[in-house]
C-alpha cells in the first residue's frame, strides 16, 4: 500500500520503520526542516518538507493515490484538517488520527475520520483489565454504520444489580446483545435478563450515546 504519514515526531518516526519493515511504499511529512533531513539521512527519501494541512502539499506528493492516512502530529486539529481534506479531497480510502484530548474521539469519527486513536483511552481500557476502574470498553467500530461494540462491567455495588433488562432506562440507539458472568455461560440479553455483580455486558450503540449506556447500566 501507498501510505502517507503526517507528524515526524516519535510515534511518526517508529510508525514510518515499521510501515516501511512490512515492505510498504511510506512517505512521512514533516515541517521542520532538520528533522526531514534526520530521517533521510538514516532511512532514505523518505520525508518531505511540508504541511500536511495544505492541500496544495498533498497534492504534490501524491495523495490521490494513497491508500490510507495517518496523522500523526502533536495537534489534534492539524490531524483533523489533514484527515479530512485527504478524505473529502483526495478521496483517500481510509484515514487514521492520532488524538491527544481523549474528548476529540467521538467528534472525529461522527465528522468522517475512520479511526481515531487516543492514547489515553487505550491505556485506560488496558487497566481496566487489571483494575475496575473504567467502566466502558470499545471492543469494535462500525464505520459504515455508525455504531459501536462496547463492554460495559456491572460493580457489585451498583443500584441496577437485581434489576431487569426492561427496566433500565437504555437509550434508543443502544441495544444488549450478550451478558457474560463468572459463574455461568454467556446468555443472550433479552428484556427479562436480571443484572448481577460482575456481569460483563456486550453491547451495540452509538457513540455519543456511549454515556446515557454506561448510566443505564451502572447507575448514577
Amino acid at each position: 500500500m501507498y501510505i502517507i504519514v503526517v507528524g515526524g515526531g516519535r510515534v511518526g518516526y517508529y510508525l514510518i520503520k515499521a510501515l516501511l519493515e512490512e515492505g510498504h511504499e511510506v512517505l512521512l511529512i514533516e515541517k521542520n526542516a532538520s528533522i526531514c533531513e534526520t530521517i533521510n539521512d538514516e532511512l532514505g527519501n523518505v520525508c518531505f518538507r511540508g504541511d500536511g494541512c495544505e492541500a496544495a502539499t498533498l497534492a504534490e506528493i501524491g495523495t490521490g493515490r494513497a491508500d490510507m492516512l495517518i496523522a500523526v502530529t502533536g495537534d489534534d486539529e492539524d490531524n483533523f484538517v489533514a484527515c479530512q481534506v485527504a478524505k473529502h479531497k483526495f478521496n483517500v480510502p481510509r484515514t487514521i488520527a492520532r488524538i491527544r484530548n481523549p474528548q476529540n474521539e467521538v467528534l472525529f469519527k461522527k465528522l468522517g475520520i475512520d479511526v481515531a486513536v487516543s492514547s489515553t483511552n487505550i491505556i485506560l481500557e488496558h487497566i481496566e483489565e487489571q483494575v475496575p476502574t473504567h467502566p466502558l470498553t470499545h471492543l469494535l467500530t462500525l464505520r459504515e454504520k455508525g455504531l459501536e461494540i462496547v463492554e460495559v462491567k456491572i460493580p457489585p455495588e451498583a443500584n441496577t444489580v437485581g434489576k431487569v433488562v426492561k427496566e433500565l432506562s437504555l437509550p434508543e440507539q443502544s441495544k444488549l446483545v450478550l451478558v457474560i458472568s463468572k459463574e455461568r455461560q454467556p446468555r443472550l440479553a433479552t428484556a427479562n435478563t436480571v443484572l448481577r455483580g460482575g456481569d460483563q455486558i456486550i453491547a451495540l450503540t452509538a457513540p455519543e450515546a456511549e454515556e446515557q449506556l454506561r448510566t443505564a447500566l451502572r447507575g448514577g
